[in-house]
């Protein structure tokens, strides 16, 4: 069985001896029931991870103490950013949790017009945290050492607004072109999915003025928490590592 993982958003280091934070700790202590020389795994985004023995563990408190590194990464050769309608409660969190299992490079939310939730000022700062959160236990889990970042929720006009690299694909019911059309991209793609009920006619518009390509996937109009993932899957089939 593999060692357990967790990130720390920290520096790394051999050598070094500290107390895990507390989230971190309750779940070694409380939920794995790890117990002392136990072995872990730490990584903190920043490239490879550590693994680290259990030196104590006294209630919630859970001491460690770095033993070695791996400069290995899980990442996936293709790069894609999500830009993603924001959708509602576990939809959109499971939407996150499973595309960085597929290997997405970033995130970016997208206040569409038909978004039910609706995020501005602290509210979408506690929403964005909630979400890196989701993104770093995604991390854990599937043994990637990059976190992918999760940008502020824009307005679509907004976020197009912005200078890119890559092909702006948004997916479709009603597009002609399939993935399993277009050639292996050689830049990162950016693959932008509607929240429930999709796109507006004007977000539509405004997306191929910016000269986002349309495609669909199958014949068969996907749920706004499946769709996206559905297209990863395709992508990491046609041009990445599946």
């Amino acid at each position: 069985m593999s060692a357990p993982r967790f990130y720390l958003d920290q520096p790394l280091a051999p050598g070094a001896r500290f107390s895990l934070p507390p989230g971190p700790a309750r779940h070694a202590a409380r939920a794995l029931r790890l117990a002392v020389d136990d072995t872990v795994t730490l990584f903190n985004g920043r490239g490879g991870e550590y693994s680290a023995r259990i030196e104590r563990i006294h209630r919630d408190e859970v001491a460690v103490s770095v033993t070695g590194f791996a400069a290995v990464e899980r990442e996936s050769r293709l790069r894609v950013m999500l830009a993603q309608g924001v959708s509602s409660g576990e939809r959109m969190d499971y939407t996150l949790q499973k595309a960085v299992e597929l290997g997405v490079s970033a995130i970016q939310p997208i206040a569409a017009r038909r978004s039910v939730v609706k995020l501005a000022g602290e509210r979408a700062d506690r929403r964005v945290a909630h979400w890196q959160g989701v993104v770093a236990s995604a991390c854990e889990q599937c043994g990637r050492n990059q976190v992918p970042v999760v940008a502020a929720p824009l307005p679509l006009a907004h976020w197009l607004g912005q200078t890119r690299d890559g092909r702006l694909l948004f997916l479709s019911p009603l597009a002609e072109t399939r993935l399993a059309d277009l050639s292996e991209p050689s830049a990162t793609d950016c693959l932008v999915a509607g929240p429930e009920g999709g796109f507006e006619a004007d977000e539509i518009a405004a997306l191929t003025a910016a000269g986002a390509m349309a495609v669909r996937l199958g014949p068969r109009v996907l749920r706004t928490e499946t769709a996206a993932l559905a297209a990863l899957s395709a992508m990491q089939t046609l041009w990445g590592d599946f």
